[in-house]
């Protein structure tokens, strides 16, 4: 089957939330509190980590050097200006609360777990990289490598946000499906470089998600979503102009 890794990775996100849901209920309020923050704070340094060392790289002569900052500047900006346009942000929580709406009963935090799963689980490079290679090769290893991260990932983050987490089970399918299946007409696009820039950007907003989730700050992550892709039209307009 051409798409099972994301489909794996789907079933498992769904298990896993389905488990923390039976702990939910149990869980004292104060013990909710803190599991929310140190989920924030992982994936606060979850994101840093990423970013760093996607930017600096050890020197022959053993100093850091810095790579690729303008272009994560510039992807960023440009990507959330695109992003704010389209409002994908209003659109996912739209969506959330269409489905909230058709299924009685789900949890009033319904879209802060739909959403905040939902870019946990995409932004990262392991998607694109182990959807690409699955349509590629049919090799899936790397998805179900992912499938084990999210499967836990959900578990831990549906104790205290809830059903929506299961929900992101679609987007997650919807995502690396469709890479799965145009991964012929992406290969020449996804260099390395090119993939080290994407991830660059998506750690950036892991770091984001971190933010929200500790409510630090209110960063509309969803709409920096078009800065993820932007490296790749970088190198097209790069081949085109030679530079």
């Amino acid at each position: 089957m051409l798409v099972q890794g994301s489909i794996v990775n789907a079933i498992v996100i769904i298990c896993g939330s389905l488990l923390g849901m039976l702990i939910k209920g149990k869980l004292p309020e104060r013990f909710k509190e803190i599991i929310t923050q140190a989920l924030g704070l992982s994936v606060i340094i979850l994101g840093l980590s990423g970013s760093l060392s996607s930017i600096f790289r050890v020197a022959s002569d053993g100093t850091l050097e810095s790579k690729d900052i303008m272009l994560m500047i510039i992807c960023l900006v440009l990507g959330s200006i695109i992003g704010e346009a389209i409002d994908i942000e209003l659109k996912l929580n739209r969506f959330a609360d269409f489905i909230q709406k058709k299924f009685s009963g789900l949890g009033g935090n319904f879209s802060e777990g739909f959403v905040t799963a939902t870019l946990l689980f995409c932004v990262g490079a392991l998607a694109i990289v182990g959807s690409l290679e699955e349509g590629l090769t049919g090799n899936a290893d790397k998805l179900y490598a992912k499938s084990m991260l999210d499967g836990t990932s959900s578990f831990i983050f549906s104790t205290t946000m809830g059903i929506g987490v299961l929900f992101a089970a679609i987007p997650v399918l919807l995502y690396q499906g469709s890479i799965t299946l145009l991964a012929g007409f992406l290969k020449p696009l996804l260099t390395p470089d090119v993939i080290s820039q994407m991830s660059l950007v998506g750690n950036i907003l892991i770091l984001g998600i971190g933010l929200n989730i500790l409510k630090i700050r209110s960063i509309k992550v969803a709409n920096m979503l078009p800065a993820i892709f932007l490296p790749i039209v970088y190198y097209l307009i790069s081949i085109l102009f030679h530079f």
